[in-house]
């Protein structure tokens, strides 16, 4: 055998490397670099490459905000590069590194793109796939199925159920925030800190001297108007509506339609024993000269009925104050210039001789307490139902169940992750911070101290799946023809932006599954539809969730369930809270003396012993204030500067869905224009990608 030469064998060795270049993408936010080291090894169909350190001498690389690029000799026998490890190892002091993503670029020109958008912390390892998403029956090798399944193993492990409160969605299994997995963790830390922003915000507001004056009650109106002089920089100009108008019977009427807790109104077309109203009490309010019935009849008449605040028991974490709680019935009418306002009330659910039926023709402040005593109910059924249950609690359980089925390389994990990804943080941070601990903004509540875990369990026997369908929850409250109820922009937004939500969704699943059969066939998917249905709302039959999935148009309305769930519902109940609740005598937060149980009763002096005291009304205000906050870097529908996606089609179709949200949003700005009380709830660029706050 001939020997080779030294010059031989370094050229032999030289024929059979390649040179390739990687460049590291690093999280664009504070703290998000990294001096500690990190290693990365490409993996081919063929072999693996050497772990490389990732240094440059003499510079500061993986920075905050830095593009680095870094060139990698391997031998050229890897095969195509399909997988991307990366070891990040502590150096003197931890340092975690915000890895957005990793592009390896071939000595053919071609570049190989890695999604990451992750955290890495001490001596951690993390395996990327290329970022083409890819369904599990179209992973034909070894390695590829068998990364998708370390993957999911470790993810099941991290991501456990657990029952936080008995009769409640199920929750994530971890005691405190700081056990989170650093992926669902913020990314700025005050982003989720509740008690902190609520401080904040009562500072911000200058109602420092008001925060610890439990039990102080105001004196007047006029007493109220001095608070709300003090924010007046943070206010709008809804809220200055609100404080000029709240006393009108058609503001009162309208909240229901346009205000924070816009899906409890329904049209009456029957009324209920447990409510006897008869056509002598209201007739001074019909207009029609039809009777009560005969106004039922054509449409003209709603109704608002609490009744799940039945039996529920009022605050009592303050010994020195009593609160109190009722569950009202009001009946609304439809006026001839299709405005909404109330013609009847009803301060309990059993009607007698104790509960009389309160009319706008009684006395001026037996009207308006009555009215008030609506209003805070809205106020608890809001909080705890429509707000905390149909979005928050809910979206959890989308999000467990994603991490825990579906791995990053899916296309619905890659579809569902900016909508859902910090759900479960400012879950986690409310259980810790707010309702766990009892502090003083629980305190500020009647269904607060228990009677908010009696109200969510009472809540959730009738939740559905159905009934998170914007068009199925609209059109079962008889609220579905506009033409009845033309200002009711909720409704006539939220169909827009479901249809929008929709029509995207069906795109991108359409790229990925090419019949029915493949929805079928993705055993990943039915896994993550059964998780939600066997575990999330495990004992909860009645709620009918969807075990499993047939059809693409059945993944399609599931798939934007969640998206409009976590992002135009929570939209629509959260961000209005400081406008509409600022003005205390309008959403009170508690009342302090029990309602009346006769006309007449009722005066100043019974009316500002009822509404929230200072420190009451301070924490309330704060509170309100923080939760209707935008993040500093928002990200709003529509909007996704994480690139999950690498391919083509799915970037066309995320430019049609934003060019349809811009069309959305233009009408409702003109819409809007020169409306003394604009509604934008429901509009694009104010409805943020996911529940966050």
């Amino acid at each position: 055998m001939k020997k080779m030469g030294l010059v031989e064998i370094t050229s032999s060795i030289k024929s059979r490397t390649c040179l390739l270049t990687v460049t590291v993408s690093t999280g664009e936010q504070l703290f998000e670099g990294t001096d500690n080291y990190v290693y990365i090894t490409l993996v081919g169909t063929e072999g693996s490459s050497e772990g490389t350190l990732l240094d440059k001498p003499l510079y500061n690389d993986l920075e905050s905000g830095a593009v680095d690029t870094y060139e990698m000799t391997v031998n050229e026998n890897l095969g195509d590069i399909v997988l991307v490890k990366i070891e990040k190892k502590k150096y003197w002091v931890q340092d975690d590194w915000y890895c957005r993503n990793i592009t390896v670029k071939t000595p053919s020109g071609d570049f190989i793109e890695f999604p990451c958008y992750r955290w890495l912390v001490d001596d951690m390892e993390v395996v990327l796939r290329d970022g083409k998403a890819c369904l599990p029956q179209h992973d034909k090798t070894g390695l590829m199925k068998q990364h998708r399944q370390t993957e999911l193993d470790t993810r099941r492990a991290t991501f456990g159920w657990r029952e936080w409160q008995p009769g409640f969605p199920k929750s994530i299994d971890v005691d405190k925030y700081s056990d989170l997995p650093p992926d669902v963790k913020f990314r700025n830390e005050k982003d989720g800190d509740f008690l902190a922003n609520f401080i904040k915000g009562i500072g911000n507001l200058g109602l420092n001297g008001l925060k610890d004056l439990f039990q102080s009650s105001f004196s007047s109106f006029e007493d109220f108007e001095k608070v709300f002089i003090t924010i007046q920089n943070n206010s709008s100009d809804i809220q200055e509506y609100v404080r000029l108008h709240w006393k009108e019977d058609v503001f009162f009427g309208y909240q229901f339609l346009n205000g924070c807790n816009p899906i409890i109104i329904q049209k009456c077309t029957k009324l209920p024993d447990k409510f006897p109203v008869t056509n002598e009490m209201v007739s001074a309010s019909l207009v029609r000269k039809m009777t009560l019935e005969q106004e039922i009849k054509a449409g003209n008449v709603y109704i608002v009925d609490f009744e799940i605040l039945e039996g529920i028991s009022a605050n009592k974490t303050d010994p020195k104050t009593t609160q109190y709680l009722v569950a009202p019935i009001c009946l609304l009418y439809k006026n001839a210039e299709n405005k909404i306002l109330p013609i009847a009330i009803q301060l309990g659910q059993t009607p007698g001789e104790d509960t009389p039926i309160f009319l706008p023709t009684d006395s001026q402040c037996d009207w308006m307490l009555a009215k008030m005593w609506v209003h805070s109910s809205n106020f608890q059924h809001h909080q705890l139902v429509s707000h905390l249950l149909r979005t928050h609690l809910v979206s959890e359980v989308f999000a467990i169940a994603m991490f825990r089925q579906l791995p990053a390389v899916h296309p619905v994990y890659k579809l569902l992750i900016p909508h859902v990804r910090y759900t479960i943080a400012i879950n986690t941070k409310a259980r810790e911070q707010l309702i766990c601990e009892g502090g003083t903004f629980g305190k500020a509540n009647s269904s607060g101290g228990g009677g908010h875990v009696q109200l969510v369990q009472k809540a959730m026997k009738s939740l559905t799946f159905r009934s998170l369908c914007f068009p199925d929850l609209i059109k079962s409250r008889g609220m579905d023809k506009k033409d009845e109820l033309p200002t009711y922009f909720y409704r006539d937004d939220g169909y827009r932006v479901w249809e929008a939500i929709k029509s995207f969704v069906s795109d991108v699943v359409n790229i990925y599954y090419d019949s029915d059969e493949t929805v079928q066939e993705d055993e990943e998917i039915q896994a993550f539809v059964k998780d939600v249905c066997d575990f999330g709302m495990q004992d909860f039959d009645h709620c009918e969730f969807p075990a499993s999935l047939k059809t693409r148009e059945d993944l399609t309305e599931y798939l934007t369930v969640i998206i409009f769930t976590a992002s135009a519902q929570h939209a629509a109940v959260n961000f209005g809270q400081f406008d509409m609740f600022a003005w205390v005598p309008n959403s009170p937060c508690t009342m302090r003396r029990p309602p009346p149980t006769q006309k007449g009763l009722a005066d100043m002096a019974l009316i500002m012993e009822s509404l929230p005291d200072r420190g009451r009304c301070s924490w309330h205000i704060g509170g309100t204030w923080a939760l209707s906050q935008f993040q500093e870097k928002e990200l709003y529908l529509g909007m996704f500067p994480d690139e999950h996606f690498i391919e083509e089609p799915v970037k066309e179709v995320m430019e049609k869905f934003r060019k349809q949200l811009a069309e959305i949003t233009s009408s409702i700005k003109s819409r809007n224009k020169g409306k003394k009380l604009p509604y934008y709830n429901m509009s694009p660029d104010k409805i943020p990608n996911s529940v966050a706050v």
